[in-house]
């Protein structure tokens, strides 16, 4: 076995800010989209190597890091990439709000679904632009965004569109006839498409196939930026090296002339954990997604029992969306929290009558997790 994925690692006292948040109090860490589960032994080693050598002076990306990324855009997605594509960050995050900055002016909008992962909305709020929010709908137990429902709303200054694919905090996997319908959308109004694409190694649902947005042909290479990283899925994101994949040369141009003071490049010790994770951690991989599938039909099965709460499962990511709006209750978030449970409150994603689970922990916590849930609702009907 590559990993002991019930192995209880203590993290309460080191230095998480996942279970640093609620310090010694009876209450179970379920946020922040970390997993609690030792990385991969491939990325250890690496880090170990590197370390010993004890100079750690200004880096730059190892060629074998390019060459890894476009392998596996072409093995996995059977996308063709160029090397000057690339461009390395040290995190997705920064690539969002770089984007905002970059492709839209101060009168002008993005546009994104809701509810959406926060730096989505915080990234439109920090730079002073206006984002529109088209509704995720729940469609064949789905969470599903219609760009065209926004048509009547919109002004003409909007210039970005922002999507997350595998979506957080849906866990909705986009079939390719979705995004060609996007594709269309972004034409039709000249947008140009920033796609976070964190989640697309995290399929859990029998059938589910990423698709990376710009690969649906060279109309979409010409307006879109496309974000990934090693770090959700082999549980990296302290060390933070990330991919903009920007076919167009103007629009990468326009993005590296916004970071550049701002944004730095990664650190020497990221690079060389996404390239050992990117090369050699699958098998580490197929053993966690068998174990997150697991997860995933336990609460599948359990929250869906409970009366007042839903899950529609996710297709990908370890984040379970739960729906909660059927308690009588003002904030389900701090609900929980009262009895042991520390969820993602759902008014930071846009709808504050759900709960974001974060399941990237070992069974014996979720067990745990699904009974304090069980006994909270029950006090609701004494």
């Amino acid at each position: 076995m590559a990993c002991n994925f019930d192995q209880r690692i203590d993290r309460r006292h080191s230095d998480s800010l996942k279970w640093q948040k609620y310090g010694d109090k009876d209450i179970l860490p379920l946020w922040v989209a970390d997993m609690d589960f030792r990385s991969p032994e491939c990325v250890v080693e690496a880090l170990q190597q590197r370390v010993s050598h004890g100079i750690f002076g200004y880096g730059s990306a190892p060629d074998e890091l390019t060459e890894v990324v476009i392998a596996r855009m072409q093995t996995r997605y059977q996308w063709k990439i160029e090397p000057e594509w690339l461009v390395m960050l040290p995190g997705v995050v920064s690539g969002l709000n770089i984007s905002v900055r970059a492709f839209t002016e101060a009168h002008q909008g993005t546009l994104a679904p809701t509810p959406i992962y926060p730096p989505f909305r915080k990234a439109a709020k920090l730079a002073g632009r206006t984002q529109l929010n088209v509704p995720l709908r729940l469609s064949g137990n789905r969470w599903i965004a219609d760009f065209d429902e926004l048509e009547t709303a919109m002004t003409g200054h909007e210039k970005l569109m922002m999507l997350c694919n595998p979506q957080n905090p849906g866990g909705t996997v986009y079939r390719r006839e979705e995004l060609e319908a996007q594709l269309r959308f972004a034409v039709r109004h000249d947008l140009i498409v920033c796609s976070d694409e964190i989640h697309c190694d995290l399929l859990l649902a029998e059938g589910a196939k990423h698709i990376p947005f710009a690969s649906l042909g060279k109309e979409a290479e010409r307006r879109s930026v496309t974000l990934v990283s090693p770090s959700k899925t082999f549980n990296i994101a302290g060390l933070g090296a990330s991919v903009a994949i920007i076919p167009d040369k103007e629009l990468r141009m326009r993005f590296n002339a916004v970071r550049q003071g701002i944004v730095p490049q990664p650190d020497v010790l990221s690079l060389v954990a996404a390239t050992a994770a990117w090369r050699d951690g699958q098998p580490w991989l197929d053993e966690l997604l068998a174990y997150l599938k697991a997860s995933r039909a336990m609460l599948d099965r359990r929250i869906n029992a409970i009366e007042g709460l839903s899950l529609a499962a996710p297709e990908a990511t370890y984040l379970a969306w739960i729906d909660a709006s059927q308690l009588n209750v003002a904030s389900p978030a701090l609900f929980f929290e009262r009895h042991g449970l520390g969820f993602s409150a759902g008014k930071d994603f846009g709808d504050d009558k759900f709960v974001r689970f974060n399941f990237g922990c070992t069974h014996d916590l979720i067990h745990e997790a699904l009974r304090r849930m069980e006994k909270a609702v029950q006090t609701l009907t004494r």
